[in-house]
C-alpha cells in the first residue's frame, strides 16, 4: 500500500504556485503580525488600569507576534540552509509560540478580576 502510494506521488506534474500566493502570504502575515503588536501595546498599557490579568493577555499577544516573526525566520533559513534535515529541525518548533500564548490566555483567563478602580 505504501509502496503504491509512493509511486503514485513520483508520477505527478509537479506543483505550480499560484502568482497571488507570495503577496497574499507575505500580506496576511503582515497584517497578522502588525495586528498583534497592537494587541500588546494596548493590552500592557490596559495593565495599568485593570491589573494582572491584561498582562498575561498581552504576554498572550507578544508570543503571536513572534510565532509570526518565527516565519519569516524560518523561510530566510529555509532559502539559505542547504541541509533539509536543519530547516524540518526548526519546523517542528513552529507552534511553539501558539502553545505559549495559549498558556499565557490561560493564566490570564484564571486571574481574571474587577476593573482596579
Amino acid at each position: 500500500m505504501l509502496l503504491t502510494f509512493t509511486h503514485a506521488l513520483a508520477q505527478g506534474e509537479p506543483m505550480r504556485i499560484p502568482a497571488y500566493f507570495p503577496w497574499v502570504a507575505l500580506g496576511l502575515l503582515g497584517a497578522g503580525g502588525l495586528g498583534w503588536l497592537i494587541a500588546a501595546v494596548l493590552g500592557f498599557a490596559r495593565a495599568r488600569v485593570f491589573g494582572e490579568s491584561p498582562r498575561w493577555f498581552a504576554a498572550s499577544a507578544v508570543c503571536l507576534l513572534l510565532y509570526h516573526i518565527q516565519w519569516l525566520v524560518f523561510a530566510a533559513y529555509g532559502i539559505n540552509e542547504q541541509n533539509v534535515e536543519n530547516v524540518l529541525g526548526m519546523a517542528a518548533f513552529f507552534n511553539l509560540f501558539v502553545a505559549l500564548g495559549a498558556v499565557c490566555s490561560i493564566v490570564g483567563f484564571m486571574r481574571l478580576s474587577r476593573p482596579q478602580e
